[in-house]
């Protein structure tokens, strides 16, 4: 008899388990056929066999994955690197880099300072950062092609003041689309920093200063640990979607700067190679995951090891 009520706590167990499942199998219901579904589909269609006027042909095939990275001569069939495709991979990932450092470096400052303030002007800060998140993105690209065109604000302004008498070729460049992003994403970065710094002691940098540390020392020993949390969460934010961006490089790269996210939607547009678009797909799931991995690994280690 001592073990009935060992038993029927068991079956309690069970039964809130069971109820938790079955709970939550309408999520994972929507989240397998809304997020995986798109994704089998695109790794379905990378290993067939792209049709004469698009779709698909259903024939296994491996060159799409093998026209990601190697060209065929159409002569004599033979192999080289697809300089195209990875220089464009390749500005890509150095766009959503720089991108990702420069909103880090324009947003720490920015989060810093709307948390140190008082609690009613804080609000109205924030405010202020969200405000561009309630206009579309188009709008707000075509916005910055108005400043930055050789006609725009920018050159207009400078002229008058004598400062340049040609107008600075700012548009339709790396730079553009740079400056684009950088600007459309940097509310994505300040907000996580400001959530980590909201909840920061600030009496831990005066004790900082009292034990004689440098301005340099109380920066990367007491507060970047504490607020790692939210770099690395803007980090992320802030990444994703900058490597597969598709509106700022289209409108303020012209075409001719195109990143990975033009190249695909060319693939499955004007190019009509299905596979290959979702080849590049999948590869570039592939590689936001390992870049994740990495950045995780590398800003959540702590001084102890090493």
């Amino acid at each position: 008899m001592a073990d009935v009520p060992g038993a029927r706590g068991e079956n309690v167990d069970r039964r809130d388990a069971r109820d938790t499942w079955l709970l939550s199998a309408p999520a994972l219901v929507i989240l397998t056929f809304a997020a995986a579904g798109p994704l089998l589909v695109m790794l379905v269609y990378s290993f067939l066999t792209p049709g004469e006027y698009g779709n698909v042909v259903w024939r296994f095939s491996t060159d799409p994955w093998v026209s990601t990275v190697l060209t065929r001569d159409i002569f004599d069939g033979t192999y080289a690197f697809a300089d195209a495709h990875l220089a464009i991979l390749w500005r890509s990932v150095k766009l959503a880099l720089t991108t990702t450092v420069l909103t880090f470096v324009l947003g720490l400052p920015t989060a810093w300072f709307i948390a140190t303030r008082p609690a009613r002007l804080r609000a109205t800060l924030l405010f202020l950062i969200m405000i561009p998140f309630w206009t579309n993105l188009l709008i707000r690209t075509f916005a910055i092609t108005q400043i930055i065109r050789n006609e725009g604000i920018l050159n207009t302004f400078l002229r008058r003041v004598g400062v340049i008498e040609e107008p600075l070729v700012i548009i339709y460049s790396d730079f553009a689309v740079l400056l684009g992003m950088t600007y459309v994403y940097l509310p994505l970065m300040v907000l996580p920093l400001f959530a980590a710094i909201d909840r920061f002691d600030l009496r831990l940098i005066e004790a900082a200063y009292d034990l004689y540390a440098s301005r340099w020392q109380v920066l990367r020993h007491v507060a970047m640990p504490i607020i790692r949390p939210g770099i690395v969460a803007g980090a992320i934010l802030v990444f994703i979607p900058s490597l597969g961006a598709y509106v700022t490089p289209r409108i303020l790269g012209g075409g001719r700067h195109m990143m990975i996210g033009n190249f695909i939607e060319l693939q499955f547009g004007q190019g009509r190679n299905w596979p290959l678009g979702a080849a590049l797909s999948v590869l570039l799931l592939v590689f936001v995951g390992a870049a994740l991995i990495l950045l995780l690994r590398t800003t959540t280690r702590t001084p102890a090891d090493g």
